[in-house]
């Protein structure tokens, strides 16, 4: 048995999510994705998978095991790529997380670029708002925006500083009026994200005041919270960078511009610093640039 090959099909097994796929995408037989699993955990002397008719899952051994291979095979990947001049060229597949807004809102004034600058990176896009493990579902990078970052075992890069904001509709300003002091916003239909309570709005003489918002509207994605502004709900609040291009465009407005709800932190997150693939260098290297350019840093 090719130990490296095993190895290689039992990720790609995992992260496939089946024989057959696995078998598509490593463009071999699906008898020989099911030897190599097989000839693996008798190898090992342990159980790797739970398999059924529908699904696949991963054993406790399976997991720790997972997350060994992907390590390994990154390093073994990242050593190949500096000896064939691969830093040079990035290639090869990487597996992204990312947020919705990212994934959705930003990504036409990313991907293209990104895209045309490395043609042969296979980019795999995940986007959720729900935190993954990167080493345990198979991420090669993860894009967080929050508060400054919690305590976290993997290499944090931050991307961006981008500030708060609060934008409407000119629509809905035209109907509704623009409000000129904090007080002014209790008048208006304010939108919320997630389960947001609170906007902590200070204000340029550094007085501050709690305005609450989500009566007229809330949503747990923030694509619907987008598009309900857009359309002329009401007033909402968001990072500037994921909404410059609406600002620049016309389709929203901001609103107290002099004043301030805060700041989020764009990060990238990898494994390791050490052997890091020229594809995530490049790929993260790349966001850096992008927020830079963009203004959002």
């Amino acid at each position: 048995m090719n130990q490296l090959f095993a190895m290689r099909v039992f990720r790609c097994l995992v992260e496939a999510n089946g024989f057959s796929a696995a078998a598509e995408r490593l463009d071999i037989t699906h008898s020989t994705v099911s030897r190599q699993l097989q000839q693996l955990e008798a190898q090992l002397g342990a159980r790797l998978l739970n398999r059924t008719s529908r699904q696949l899952s991963l054993t406790d051994a399976g997991q720790r095991y997972y997350a060994a291979c992907v390590d390994i095979l990154q390093r073994i990947d990242a050593a190949g790529e500096a000896v064939e001049g691969g830093q040079e060229r990035p290639s090869g597949l990487l597996r992204v997380s990312a947020p919705l807004v990212i994934g959705t809102l930003e990504l036409p004034y990313w991907l293209p670029a990104f895209q045309q600058r490395y043609p042969d990176i296979q980019l795999e896009l995940s986007c959720s708002d729900t935190l993954v493990d990167l080493v345990a579902d198979g991420f090669d990078v993860a894009l967080r925006i929050c508060t400054p970052l919690a305590d976290t075992s993997l290499v944090a890069r931050l991307l961006a500083i981008s500030p708060m904001v609060l934008v409407a509709a000119p629509g809905y300003l035209h109907r509704m009026g623009l409000p000129r002091v904090a007080e002014d916003l209790s008048e208006h239909r304010l939108l919320a994200y997630g389960r947001d309570t609170l906007w902590e709005v200070q204000e340029p003489s550094g007085q501050s005041a709690q305005i609450e918002p989500g009566h007229a509207f809330r949503s747990d994605t923030i694509t619907a919270l987008h598009a309900a502004t857009v359309a002329g709900l009401g007033v909402a609040a968001f990072t500037h960078a994921t909404v410059q291009a609406d600002l620049l465009a016309g389709r929203l407005v901001r609103v107290l511009p002099g004043m301030t709800l805060g700041e989020r932190n764009y990060y990238a997150l990898y494994p390791h610093a050490r052997h890091l693939p020229a594809r995530v260098r490049a790929f993260v290297d790349f966001m850096l640039e992008h927020y830079r350019v963009a203004g959002a840093a």
